[in-house]
């Protein structure tokens, strides 16, 4: 048997997620969230990208690079059953796995050259942390890769689940539009962990450049503050 050669990374995101806390839980959930894809300097060949203006959307193969651990458990908890019911790692999109890789769909919004980098991905809808590094790119293929027939497990029940999101002081009304509904859309899709339900407790994520605060209480999630993390 040939040894296996290490995937390479043949490039890395750069979201508005600094940290893991916050992130939607799946591709395509926040649309208005906007990421860059930027390629390693030994797979800056414009060949590579020909003809994939053509797709609309792309598969994104990843690794959680924020998760890589030793040792495997075969059960894990999904947030969405609460954190508190186990079913089978393959059985869920769980990043801890045998092999920590992830598989997102992404819109792509356009290819553009850029005199630092190369050619860059603008795409839509990532669910990937800002750095995350990626294996590789593959078009979406609509007349096999869609199945509006197929079920969806234990998700379907929750698919649903959103928070009303309000923000009393119009603190995020000086985010720009399109920035103001991303962050809108992640909040709603409720980032606390699943297993932490304090009515209490004041939350806080980075998103961009800024830090914002928030509680949840009878599925209503407030925002209490929002501060430019540069001061």
């Amino acid at each position: 048997m040939h040894d296996i050669p290490p995937l390479a990374v043949i490039a890395r995101i750069h979201s508005d997620f600094p940290t893991k806390f916050g992130i939607p839980r799946q591709s395509g959930l926040v649309e208005s969230l906007r990421a860059t894809i930027v390629f390693e300097p030994e797979y800056r060949n414009p060949d590579s990208l020909r003809g994939l203006e053509e797709f609309s959307h792309i598969w994104l193969i990843w690794q959680f690079s924020e998760a890589v651990r030793p040792g495997w458990s075969p059960t894990v908890r999904p947030p969405r059953l609460g954190g508190n019911t186990r079913v089978g790692v393959f059985a869920t999109r769980s990043p801890f796995r045998p092999n920590e890789i992830g598989l997102s769909c992404v819109r792509l919004l356009g290819i553009e050259h850029t005199a630092e980098y190369g050619d860059v991905l603008h795409v839509a809808g990532a669910d990937l942390m800002d750095g995350t590094p990626i294996f590789d790119i593959k078009p979406y293929l609509p007349f096999v890769d869609s199945h509006p027939e197929a079920t969806g497990g234990f998700a379907d029940r929750t698919k649903e689940y959103a928070l009303e999101v309000r923000d009393p002081d119009g603190l995020l009304d000086g985010l720009d539009a399109e920035q103001r509904e991303a962050l809108r859309g992640v909040l709603a899709h409720d980032p606390r962990p699943s297993y932490q339900d304090d009515p209490e407790r004041v939350y806080g994520m980075a998103f961009a450049a800024y830090e914002v605060r928030f509680t949840v209480a009878d599925g209503v999630l407030t925002v209490r503050e929002l501060s430019c993390q540069d001061g």
